[in-house]
């Protein structure tokens, strides 16, 4: 098994991965905390949440498998050299741990809160069934000749692929209503100094090792940090660029409606005509 080379790195590599952790673990909370304000989750996206979820589910599985796993991480020195180092920190492991927590409280939020007309796509719904169905197929055939680092390999593409299309119909539902109000920008700005500091933790890793392997070796990884970052970009540009400090649509109707007293007073009355 590798060490570390170079003291200054490693301290470097540390000091990025719980950096990143705690950037990308902060941002879940003013979402929360905007929901729970407003005891409304209208302007966030359900499938957002939903697949976020299924996402962080199973991102959890792989870096806890490859991370607590003796079994698993033979396999990886096996299919990788003995000479490279395991691709998961503690860090990626508190993170996952904390998502899942977090995510699951935000989807409690949706059910508890003001929704408006909003609710969870079918799509979505399919997409989730079809991909946990996916990984209990893998889990069977991967269960006969204990291919563990292939089982989790699989649920590290899953956590890619959710990430990719997480962000859609969150980015979509921005642009249908021209406005960000309701969705957290903090959120982003959090989540993209998460995923820049991420890179680079990786990157000091490679430096050390004089290898690149890490890099494709935790393709999920890398995949998770560049996508939060292209889509974090996006969110950036649609709250300060296009859509800045607007609200959702209200029609002109419900403005005057609700500007109207509920109870007219007598002087408001019409007046009835003398015979």
């Amino acid at each position: 098994m590798a060490s570390w080379n170079s003291i200054p790195l490693e301290i470097t590599y540390e000091v990025l991965g719980w950096t990143a952790f705690l950037s990308w673990s902060i941002s879940f909370y003013p979402q929360v905390i905007l929901n729970f304000r407003r005891k409304s989750v209208v302007g966030l996206n359900f499938d957002f949440v939903l697949l976020n979820l299924t996402k962080h589910s199973s991102y959890l599985i792989y870096n806890a498998s490859l991370y607590f796993s003796s079994a698993i991480q033979k396999q990886y020195y096996e299919e990788y050299g003995y000479g490279q180092m395991i691709p998961v920190a503690a860090n990626d492991v508190a993170f996952s741990i904390h998502a899942v927590l977090l995510t699951a409280i935000t989807l409690f939020q949706i059910v508890i809160y003001d929704r408006g007309s909003q609710k969870v796509s079918k799509i979505a719904i399919a997409i989730v069934s079809v991909v946990w169905l996916f990984a209990a197929v893998c889990f069977l055939m991967a269960l006969p000749t204990h291919s563990w680092l292939w089982l989790i390999t699989i649920f590290n593409s899953i956590q890619v692929f959710m990430t990719v299309i997480k962000y859609i119909p969150q980015a979509f539902m921005n642009f249908a209503r021209k406005s960000t109000d309701g969705f957290s920008i903090g959120n982003i700005l959090l989540d993209f100094f998460g995923g820049v500091t991420n890179y680079a933790q990786m990157v000091v890793q490679s430096i050390d090792q004089g290898s690149w392997v890490n890099f494709y070796g935790n393709i999920g990884k890398t995949l998770l940090s560049l996508v939060s970052i292209f889509f974090d970009i996006i969110f950036m540009c649609q709250h300060y660029v296009l859509y800045p400090k607007k609200n959702a649509q209200v029609s002109p109707k419900l403005i005057e409606e609700d500007r109207e007293p509920l109870v007219k007073s007598s002087d408001d009355q019409p007046q009835s005509e003398d015979v």
